[in-house]
């Protein structure tokens, strides 16, 4: 197996790596080891793998004898990619995709992802996974990501500061987990920032109200977090529409009955997700 370093400077023989795509390639040999450790990667896995550059975590991925699609939106990386794993393509293990992985069609047969990804795709992919999660076909089982270390403590919340709409909404599909955080020599070039690996498995938990409901109220009152939600959940969410049977009067109607409860004079970060699942439930009790 060739060491992270070796293919890096393989791709480097190609162009330099392009920090406006967000190549910040990690080149530590036993961090990468534990990514995929710690996805539990086998041989009966489908992984797909977003950005995956010079192939450092690649050949990992297909060292288990997993079968891998590797998704890559930048040319050089691509023909890099295609001549160190010619062998690996031609026997159909790595499947390999010159795209966007945020437009691209994902294989439904795909069991994990793994990834070290461009950071600024961070939020948008999380919402991509998510709703390839809720397909009725999907058997994605397990994501395994490295990102910037301040999105992972977003997405976590294992600190009040961190409570936002990120991590409420996330933790209405996922359970997630950090794991360990890479300072940045780790990496080639070195970003500005340290990183983190987290893991996210999806839950099966039910929701006595309606996710897409919960999800709209908590996207609204923290669009001015400081405000208390008396003033904040006046306005109807923008796309409110989008639930069926439910409109913007429907809305105001509903939190017009709610004016008197204490919790209308909290703020959006005071609460925990029990609380919003509550008032989503008198929301829905007050508009019938």
């Amino acid at each position: 197996m060739k060491s992270a370093r070796e293919l890096v400077d393989r791709l480097r023989a190609y162009q330099p790596p392009n920090t406006d795509l967000g190549q910040h390639f990690l080149i530590d040999d036993a961090m990468l080891e534990r990514m995929v450790t710690i996805a539990e990667v086998n041989q009966n896995d489908h992984i797909l793998e977003i950005g995956p550059g010079p192939g450092t975590l690649t050949q990992r991925l297909l060292a288990t004898g997993a079968s891998v699609t590797a998704i890559e939106i930048d040319d050089a990386p691509v023909l890099h990619l295609d001549e160190a794993f010619r062998e690996e393509q031609n026997n159909k293990q790595l499947v390999l995709h010159h795209d966007d992985a945020l437009t691209s069609t994902w294989p439904t047969e795909m069991t994990k992802v793994v990834a070290n990804i461009p950071y600024q795709i961070s939020s948008p992919l999380i919402e991509k996974l998510t709703q390839h999660l809720r397909n009725q076909e999907s058997s994605l089982e397990r994501v395994v990501l490295m990102v910037q270390l301040e999105f992972a403590q977003r997405l976590s919340m294992n600190h009040p500061a961190d409570v936002g709409s990120l991590g409420l909404s996330v933790a209405l599909d996922w359970d997630v987990h950090e794991h360990h955080t890479v300072p940045p020599h780790h990496f080639s070039p070195q970003p500005a920032v340290q990183s983190q690996v987290i893991e996210l498995r999806p839950h099966d938990k039910v929701f006595p109200v309606d996710k897409r409901l919960l999800r709209q109220m908590i996207h609204l009152a923290f669009e001015q977090r400081r405000k208390k939600l008396r003033t904040t959940l006046k306005r109807a969410p923008r796309r409110i529409s989008r639930i069926k049977g439910w409109h913007a009067q429907r809305w105001k109607d509903a939190i017009q009955g709610l004016q008197d409860l204490d919790v209308m004079d909290a703020r959006p970060e005071e609460l925990v997700m029990d609380d919003w699942i509550e008032l989503a439930k008198k929301v829905e009790k007050g508009s019938k």
